[in-house]
């Protein structure tokens, strides 16, 4: 799974850890996290996310 970069704050999304503090459980694909959850460091939405290029 790919992992994704917030465009204002720089904060990496990673699949395999997810974002336990916001709802999103280990193993969860960007694509799958609900439309409203938002950046758990600056509070973007999913929006102003772009894909890791690794």
């Amino acid at each position: 799974m790919k992992k994704y970069r917030c465009i204002v704050c720089e904060w990496i999304y990673d699949p395999a850890v997810g974002d336990p503090d916001g709802g999103i459980a280990p193993g969860t694909s960007f694509e799958d996290i609900p439309d409203d959850w938002v950046c758990p460091v600056c509070g973007v939405g999913k929006d102003q996310f772009e894909e890791v290029e690794e």
